[in-house]
């Protein structure tokens, strides 16, 4: 049975009503340093790892979208900021783009004349440890670093009392490569290299600790200049176009129109009004889950469609309306609808690290996760102790919780609202699809994507293939060979511990 023959048999399946029956492994280790995970995320866009986070309020900002795009994945901000502010979105979109460089094109810069107490400020709120010095034609007059200021009365004096001078610097000559600009560096005994034309106008800056996690993050998903990708959403009425002119001028890599319906009269016109005004930018939208509804996007020259509607632990869509599609038969008819034409994001319906396959499977191209990161370090919120009752030693004790919620819950809902419309909407009158629970707050959730990392590496030597590529090729070649449905008795000895 061919792969476009599996309707009947996925007909109202999820990732638990199947098993892969193992195949003969012909891979020697299961590392992922090896083992290729590469993937589509988009039309333009290429993951070395098939993660994503989702666009919540409560797992994605710049923390958490740093470590997705170190580990080889994406970050998604989300858009849970109040209608028409829209600097805060774009902040944390432009800490990601300043995270890793090759060459810093536009560094955080002071004149000669500034306060050392506005110079220290800029650092704190950047969280910069090197400030360079221009003057009003933008050449190059000095560096001013963390250490120039440390143990410094900054209350008094200006910049050009404590900057090291262009003369006293190393700097490079117009363009260089990085092992060019490397080799100089190591040879001079210099950690920062501003680079100027003969004009000594600044060009860029290439600093050894951008060198250093360019060497030490391999995987890491960059754009051609070295600086970490990072995605955005937006909704589809009110500030979306004003919010997507900010945030492309913050250099977002790739645009998330973000609704509970995608295949819908708002998405359409969303897109063609953003298509208008962006017509190079990657533009994904969703959510939908059938095979009309991909087409519906796909038609409107979407790079990418996020599937799933009422399957993430925060959603609940299919409680209050019923609608929805399970989630493993969504992948696979928006897969049959799709074809080849347009990447698929699994959003929502993995609640363990074996159906991350699943969903590649049958459809995805990548999958984005929500709760499998919440409560982590990196996800926003504040940390809060409740008691909790431990059975076993009839004891209560403190536990650190951090909250998740659905962006269609009433909380999500409510923080997103005009100030002025608090008065004028009847927040209970919405109809709220989603939920607030508090999860247990753990540690960084870089060991958490290693491990789901390892795991897929896992399940790609039991499939028999090589990489992740391989793996789904032979599986849409003869899915009957690994698929084996399962009884009720055989889902609980599977995955009931």
């Amino acid at each position: 049975m061919s792969f476009d023959a599996l309707a009947d048999l996925v007909r109202g399946a999820t990732f638990d009503d199947f098993l892969l029956r193992p195949q003969y492994s012909v891979i020697a280790r299961r590392d992922p340093s090896v083992i290729d995970l590469s993937c589509r995320f988009s039309t333009h866009i290429t993951l070395k790892r098939p993660l994503v986070s989702a666009n919540m309020d409560t797992v994605t900002r710049a923390p958490m979208a740093i470590v997705q795009a170190e580990e080889g994945g994406l970050g998604i901000i989300d858009r849970g900021f109040r209608n028409g502010d829209i600097e805060p979105q774009v902040r944390e979109v432009e800490k990601v783009k300043r995270m890793q460089h090759i060459i810093i094109r536009d560094p955080y810069a002071v004149t000669r004349g500034t306060s050392l107490a506005e110079a220290v400020a800029l650092m704190k709120r950047t969280r910069a440890g090197t400030l360079v010095v221009l003057d009003e034609m933008r050449r190059l007059k000095g560096l001013l670093t963390e250490r120039d200021v440390r143990f410094v009365n900054t209350r008094e004096g200006t910049v050009s009392s404590r900057m090291t001078p262009v003369e006293s610097l190393v700097t490079g000559q117009g363009e260089l490569s990085l092992k060019a600009a490397e080799e100089m560096m190591l040879q001079r005994k210099v950690k920062k290299l501003p680079l100027v034309d003969a004009n000594g106008t600044l060009i860029g800056l290439i600093t050894a600790k951008d060198i250093h996690r360019q060497e030490r993050l391999p995987f890491a998903t960059r754009d051609s200049h070295g600086r970490l990708m990072v995605g955005a959403a937006i909704g589809a009425t009110g500030d979306f176009i004003e919010r997507a002119v900010e945030l492309v001028k913050a250099h977002v890599d790739v645009i998330v129109i973000d609704i509970a319906h995608g295949h819908s009269v708002v998405m359409g016109k969303a897109i063609d009004t953003f298509k208008k005004s962006f017509p190079t930018i990657e533009l994904v939208a969703g959510n939908v889950a059938t095979a009309e509804g991909v087409k519906f996007l796909a038609e409107r020259g979407v790079n990418a469609v996020k599937v799933g509607i009422g399957p993430g632990g925060g959603c609940t869509t299919r409680l209050t309306t019923s609608f929805g599609v399970p989630q493993l038969q969504a992948l696979y008819e928006s897969r049959q609808g799709a074809g080849d034409t347009v990447p698929l994001i699994a959003d929502g319906g993995i609640k363990r690290h074996g159906a991350i396959l699943e969903a590649l499977l049958f459809g995805g191209d990548t999958v984005m996760l929500g709760s499998m990161f919440a409560g982590t370090e990196e996800t926003p919120g504040d940390t809060v102790q409740k008691t909790v009752v431990l059975a076993d030693q009839q004891r209560s004790v403190k536990v650190p919780f951090k909250v998740l919620r659905g962006m269609a819950s009433i909380q999500a809902i409510r923080d997103r609202l005009d100030l002025e419309d608090d008065g004028e909407v009847d927040l209970e009158s919405i109809g709220a699809e989603g939920t607030e629970v508090s999860v247990p707050a753990r540690g960084s959730v870089r060991p958490i994507i290693q491990d789901i990392l390892k795991h897929l590496c896992s399940s790609i030597s039991y499939g028999g293939a090589r990489s992740l590529a391989e793996l789904r090729q032979m599986f849409r070649a003869d899915p009957l060979k690994y698929l084996v449905k399962l009884s009720a008795s055989s889902k609980r000895e599977s995955y009931e511990r």
